[in-house]
């Protein structure tokens, strides 16, 4: 190996190892002994205590005649009552909505719970989410939260519903005679959602027609993983305007924020797992504003939380104006997801590509197989042989190329122990032995080029798959979501906490196949960089998706095992000789810049062999 190659090795071994100490430093998961199930409940505590969600509303009108001290003439009345809150328990759910505001307080997920065994709960802001807010001709902001609504048509404050039973009804502020704000809610016995119809009656002489009401969600979702410096990285606001999605991330120190205008299909916020959306009704799409509002704080323990806040512009008509809005608030699975239309909340990758492959593709023939095995680590490994043979056409291409490969070794090896000291002569000489025996060097490259594609598209998939969730495989994997930690140093040792059983199995078949298809000395040492850093880099990914390449390895292990030793069409030096020569592009090109880097070094050598008579030449005429 030379100087060069062994630098660039070291070099690809510092930069991994610097990307696994500044993981453990930025991404670290917080330790049970350490982390109490108020850890990251105390921080939202402490967020919502420094940030005052009226100054972000206040932000998002943009209005400096706003008064946010008084309730003026038409609202006052209303900011004193008694809080009644309403309970409704459906089959999948647990809700609270209050009269105070008509807001949501909690919305409890009966089959899913949080890192630390509690059930989720998505609603993080105390004084509720999914309300209104607005600005009266009398220059005060009204937040629905500060009035308490008279809930009609309701006798008991407990509710419970299941399968296709709904129950509606309505709270209302009866402002004068004929002049009301009114809220009505469906909710339904087997769904995360529910259908809120705003009604407002002749009040456009107290709010601007024009300016309307904004239907705000303030705070996010509630975190419900252990590692809140991942979920940060999947939680954004966005929001679908004309079918074209606009995203919102605060992944930097300051405060950011986005207005969007169109035809608006829907907005939301999400995490990686978890997700809500306000979508009003298609038949009452309207041209809009949008408002995305994020900031990041600092939590306990090196965490990390983003909080947003989405606000629709709602414009009202003179007299009766009627809005429906749906109001999801659950998992993003995408089965489930997509019944509303806000299944890009599921990241499957770049929107053009890869998600069609996820989409279309892999994840129904998952979820196919998950409908006969219910343990999703076993059918991880079922898709992992099935996708193998569908790649197979591409990677028996590639395997065969590695194979003649290595058949030419031993000539190859000839070749630079007799010119090893002409580069250029060695390389001339390889590419005649490829055309002597018909091997493109590069032939192995194409087909892995093709399967990357696949392969990103498997990564998204099995990362962001609800499904994955909390869901137990065998031994010591109880969580196909999460890195499985077979030893736990409790310590970062060169940035690794702890050692992935999947990753190392997967980087010790990395090493085998490296072992089987290298054949080039100078590259030789790639057989046991390339598995290590690919297990330090892997023990923080996901063990569903180190399940799926260990077993995609293992067999393509045994598939060039089986090719190199015991396949009946194995090539010889001889049948290759024999067989027609084709000529790929990329062999022509390696060819021709090889000529001419031959043309030019002798034309630099035969002037470098003339200068010297020609300085003597000189010498002499002056003589």
């Amino acid at each position: 190996m030379d100087k060069r190659t062994l630098l660039g090795y070291v070099m690809i071994f510092v930069v991994v190892v610097g990307w696994m100490m500044w993981q453990q430093s930025t991404m670290q998961e917080p330790k049970p002994k350490e982390v109490t199930s108020n850890t990251i409940d105390s921080t939202n505590n402490e967020i919502s205590n420094e940030l005052d969600t009226n100054s972000v509303d206040q932000t998002l009108e943009n209005d400096s005649t706003i008064n946010i001290s008084k309730f003026g003439s038409k609202f006052s009345k209303f900011s004193e009552a008694n809080e009644r809150i309403i309970t409704l328990e459906n089959d999948i759910l647990i809700a609270q909505i209050s009269n105070k505001g008509g807001a949501v307080k909690a919305w409890t997920l009966k089959k899913f719970k949080k890192w630390n065994g509690k059930k989720a709960d998505l609603i993080w802001n105390d004084n509720g989410e999914a309300y209104l807010t607005f600005t009266t001709f009398e220059g005060n902001r009204i937040d629905t939260r500060d009035l308490f609504f008279d809930i009609k048509n309701l006798d008991n404050d407990y509710i419970k519903i299941s399968g296709r039973d709904s129950i509606t009804f309505e709270m209302t502020l009866d402002i004068e005679s004929g002049k009301f704000l009114k809220r009505v809610y469906t909710f339904y016995g087997d769904k995360y959602a529910f259908t809120n119809k705003i009604i407002t009656q002749n009040l456009d002489d107290i709010i601007p027609s024009n300016r309307g009401y904004n239907y705000v969600w303030g705070e996010g979702i509630r975190y419900q993983e252990g590692n809140s410096v991942e979920e940060s990285n999947d939680a954004h606001a966005l929001a679908q305007l004309n079918g074209s999605l606009a995203e919102l991330n605060a992944d930097k120190d300051e405060p950011v924020e986005s207005k969007e205008t169109g035809i608006i299909d829907y907005i939301g916020i999400k995490t990686r797992y978890f997700g809500m959306a306000i979508i009003p009704q298609p038949w009452q799409s309207f041209d809009g504003t949008v408002d995305l509002y994020g900031w990041k704080k600092s939590a306990k323990r090196n965490g990390v939380v983003e909080r947003y806040n989405v606000s629709l512009r709602v414009p009202i008509k003179t007299g009766l104006d009627e809005r429906t809005f749906t109001v999801y608030i659950g998992p993003l699975n995408y089965d489930i997801v997509k019944e509303y239309g806000i299944e890009p909340m599921v990241n499957l990758g770049w929107k053009y590509g890869i998600r069609q492959i996820a989409e279309y593709f892999m994840r129904p023939i998952l979820s196919f197989i998950h409908k006969f095995v219910p343990n999703y680590g076993i059918s991880i490994i079922i898709f992992s042989i099935l996708m193998k043979f569908l790649l197979y056409p591409l990677t028996i291409q590639q395997m065969r190329s590695a194979q003649k490969m290595q058949l030419l070794a031993p000539e190859m090896a000839k070749i630079r122990e007799k010119f090893k000291d002409d580069q250029m002569k060695q390389q001339q000489e390889t590419m005649n032995l490829y055309s002597q025996y018909g091997i493109n060097p590069a032939g192995g490259c194409l087909p892995m080029l093709l399967q990357m594609p696949i392969l990103i598209a498997l990564w998204q998939l099995l990362r962001n798959s609800i499904d994955l969730r909390q869901a137990p495989f065998a031994l010591w994997i109880t969580d196909l979501s999460v890195p499985d930690k077979l030893v736990d140093f409790g310590f970062p040792i060169l940035g690794l906490t702890h050692i992935s059983g999947l990753a190392f199995a997967m980087g010790v078949t990395m090493f085998f196949q490296q072992k089987l298809t290298i054949t080039d000395p100078k590259q030789k040492t790639l057989v046991y960089m390339m598995p290590i850093m690919f297990t330090l880099m892997f023990s923080y990914f996901p063990s569903g998706l180190n399940l799926y390449y260990f077993m995609f390895n293992l067999l393509s292990v045994g598939q060039q095992i089986y090719i190199n030793k015991y396949s009946k069409n194995r090539p010889t030096l001889e049948t290759l000789k024999k067989q027609p020569k084709k000529e790929g592009w990329l062999q022509k090109k390696m060819k021709e810049a090889q000529e001419i880097a031959s043309s030019q070094s002798n034309i630099k050598h035969k002037n470098q062999s003339n200068y010297p008579s020609n300085k003597n030449k000189s010498k002499s005429n002056k003589k």
